[in-house]
């Protein structure tokens, strides 16, 4: 789910056998690979998967922090190695590296969000609207830029507290209403609206019309 949220397509699979028939049906840009499997492991996952697509880059996922199985690992194939627990943003930002190095996606589309005249910057953390520079603090910034990887779709309450504060507020949602105001005043604030209130169901953020 919290990959989708950044826009991918996910395929997934609960056996090494499964992985390794997703993996050659759909091609992927990248594989995020556990290493502890109900059939095989990850490491032969890994060996069957690289026998017909040796660039594929892969992430593995383990339980097990031991020197040896991140350098049976890695030797087997695989790009990078997350130690469980491991935060969603590290995942996140080390699966975009991949990609970015792979060249399955350019910096330039890495890094920037783009929404009618409205234009997000991840790595400099600059947003323009119409080419005029707007001020936003941090989690004004998390939550324009989830509102713009999930463009004219409506999130509701709970998907947005979900993702931009991880954690459920107990039902005081009002925060978000607060915070949709917040950047309404910054965004729309003399302009053609990009930021819209479905009521009952949520917020949407699209180009502007007129």
């Amino acid at each position: 789910m919290a990959l989708r949220y950044e826009g991918w397509q996910v395929t997934t699979a609960a056996s090494g056998a499964a992985a390794v028939k997703a993996a050659r049906e759909t091609r992927p840009d990248a594989i995020v690979l556990d290493i502890m499997l109900p059939d095989f492991d990850g490491l032969e996952v890994m060996r069957r998967v690289r026998a017909e697509t040796p660039d594929v880059p892969v992430i593995f996922l383990t339980a097990k922090d031991a020197v040896d199985d991140r350098i049976a690992g890695l030797t087997a194939g695989g790009d990078d190695y997350v130690t469980k627990p491991f935060s969603l943003e590290e995942l996140v930002a080390r699966l975009r590296s991949l990609l970015r190095r792979s060249g399955a996606t350019t910096a330039r589309n890495d890094t920037q969000l783009v929404v009618g005249d409205l234009v997000l910057d991840e790595d400099s953390h600059e947003v323009t609207r119409g080419g005029t520079p707007i001020q936003l603090t941090a989690t004004e910034f998390e939550l324009l830029r989830y509102l713009m990887r999930n463009p004219k779709r409506v999130l509701s309450k709970a998907q947005i507290l979900d993702r931009v504060w991880n954690y459920d507020f107990g039902g005081q949602a009002n925060v978000v209403e607060l915070y949709i105001s917040y950047l309404r005043k910054k965004i729309d604030s003399g302009r053609p609206p990009m930021i819209h209130t479905l009521r009952g169901a949520g917020y949407v953020l699209k180009p502007a019309v007129g």
